[in-house]
């Protein structure tokens, strides 16, 4: 058993046979002895490099730059092998307008399909220190991911950028290990999705069309509320194998599934913010004559929902009517659902439009 299997340090110090490599901008293939090879050339529009003077082998491309609608490889590996750590920090335009893409072994439609904030629990195109086992985000906006990504083939990594103008500095450092996967492990899998609930269904779906085996990993919510009051008494549900009508988990509450309670305030009190190792409420942004924005998330890391053919996953958004009703709200939500399984995936719903990605 590799560290990557577990939870705890009980596994660091057993010795494995696996070989550790990274791929950056300096090392694009990530080949043994191939790093610090870049000539110190100048940048897309002309800039000097900072390296001319020092050359070769001194921090002559530690980023690229994105050309708006261009397709760029971050990343292609020949397997077997686990993704362990992944790093990357843009500017916060990149957020929403650049989509991240992960193909396992030579398919042809990815298993990932997020824009680049989301998928490291920062929606809103906003920055957002988190402090979680999976995903940590640091002053400001060093984005990192620890989610394990076996593949037995390959792995391949894109980032599409929709910006209306180039992307001058993506930074990126991809560490894995090539070693052979367990028969049972799952492939990685991220989705997003975006919609605007109304009172006739106040209904947002986290995630549908799943077939296979597997376990659901995780959530991340950007929500924008738009109506006045409490927002978040909406529950979250799981149908699992062949549900129907009625799911088989089914929440108390949108704040309750990420662990808070009680609105995240005390009465009369600005939500309180707290990120912790497998739940947290990382953004709230209260600001006067501005929508209200929550960022949260919930991370089955220790308590995996397991499925054996089929998924979907929703939330309701309701918040309060006079007289102690429930009120159907008209909220913009956008998730992304994380979760492990065998291939092939479903497919995914079309990715929308830049526009229809930005944020409010």
């Amino acid at each position: 058993m590799g560290p990557w299997q577990g939870l705890g340090l009980s596994g660091i110090p057993l010795l494995g046979k696996g070989k550790t490599r990274s791929i950056s901008a300096e090392n694009p293939t990530g080949e043994k002895g191939g790093g610090a090879k870049a000539a110190p050339e100048p940048m897309f529009d002309g800039t000097p490099n900072p390296a001319r003077e020092l050359g070769e082998g001194w921090k002559t491309r530690p980023f690229i730059s994105l050309e708006p609608g261009s397709v760029n490889t971050l990343a292609e590996i020949e397997g077997p092998g686990v993704i362990q750590h992944i790093w990357i920090t843009a500017r916060p335009q990149a957020y929403r307008s650049c989509i991240l893409r992960f193909y396992w072994d030579g398919e042809e439609t990815p298993s990932i399909e997020v824009p680049l904030g989301d998928f490291f629990a920062c929606g809103h195109g906003k920055r957002t220190i988190v402090n979680s086992m999976p995903i940590s985000v640091n002053s400001v906006g060093g984005f990192n991911s620890y989610w394990p990504m076996p593949f037995r083939k390959s792995a391949r990594i894109t980032i599409e950028s929709n910006h209306h103008e180039w992307i001058r500095t993506l930074f990126y450092q991809i560490t894995y290990s090539l070693e052979d996967v367990p028969q049972d492990a799952g492939y990685f899998h991220a989705q997003w999705r975006r919609s605007m609930t109304t009172r006739d269904h106040p209904e947002h779906t986290i995630l549908d069309g799943v077939k296979g085996v597997g376990h659901y990993a995780g959530t991340y919510f950007a929500w924008t509320k738009l109506s006045n009051g409490w927002w978040g008494e909406g529950e979250v549900k799981f149908y699992i194998d062949g549900d129907g009508k009625y799911p088989t988990i089914c929440g108390t509450g949108a704040e309750d599934y990420v662990g808070g309670a009680w609105c995240f305030a005390e009465t009369g009190e600005t939500a309180q913010p707290y990120t912790g190792p497998f739940l947290g409420l990382p953004l709230v942004w209260e600001r006067p004559e501005e929508l209200p924005l929550y960022g949260m998330y919930r991370w089955h890391i220790p308590d995996p929902i397991r499925f054996e053919s089929d998924l979907r996953v929703t939330v309701q958004a309701l918040g309060w009517w006079p007289n102690h009703r429930f009120q159907p709200l008209t909220d913009d939500i956008a998730t992304t659902a994380f979760w492990y399984q065998t291939e092939p995936h479903g497919a995914f719903p079309a990715m929308v439009s830049v526009d229809g990605r930005l944020p409010r």
